[in-house]
């Protein structure tokens, strides 16, 4: 493994433990050449999952465009990044799981991180989904978060009480 700092070719792991369920192996490791510990992360590599996206072009999946795109919507929010990691690796396995060797539309995954958002943070989700929805109005906002309000307080859509 090549040193991000010194960029030698010469290390040895100090340490590896299983991470994300089981999905990836975590290794600390130590440049030989100049002493800096870095961790790198081992997965099971799938074969190449294409995402549609709404152009109809298509694009190779990368779990890192989902981690960016929560770590933007959790931006100073109380969510720490092992959070960010577990809801991409959450994401990542159950496209792999459903979608394995195939093509995934980019809704279907926007979906899945809004679900997953929606529990862990409220802010973030109302950050991923105006630019995943593309909202361009305050009534964007307000449609958006009033059902849910609504549903979370126990009430129906309608708003009336069960």
């Amino acid at each position: 493994m090549i040193c991000p700092n010194c960029s030698a070719d010469n290390d040895r792991v100090l340490d590896s433990r299983s991470c994300e369920d089981g999905r990836a192996i975590r290794r600390r490791r130590e440049c030989l050449h100049c002493r800096h510990r870095f961790t790198t992360y081992e997965r099971v590599e799938h074969a190449p999952l294409q995402v549609i996206k709404k152009d109809k072009s298509r694009e190779p999946f990368s779990r890192e465009k989902i981690e960016r795109g929560v770590q933007r919507a959790c931006w100073k929010r109380p969510v720490s990044s092992d959070s960010i990691r577990e809801l991409a690796s959450a994401v990542e396995a159950d496209i792999v799981a459903d979608y394995a060797d195939h093509e995934i539309d980019s809704s279907i995954i926007g979906r899945m991180v809004m679900e997953r958002l929606m529990e862990l943070d409220e802010v973030a989700y109302i950050r991923f989904a105006s630019v995943y929805r593309e909202f361009k109005s305050v009534q964007d906002f307000v449609a958006e978060v009033v059902p849910r309000r609504a549903v979370m307080d126990g009430e129906g859509v309608d708003g009336g009480e069960h």
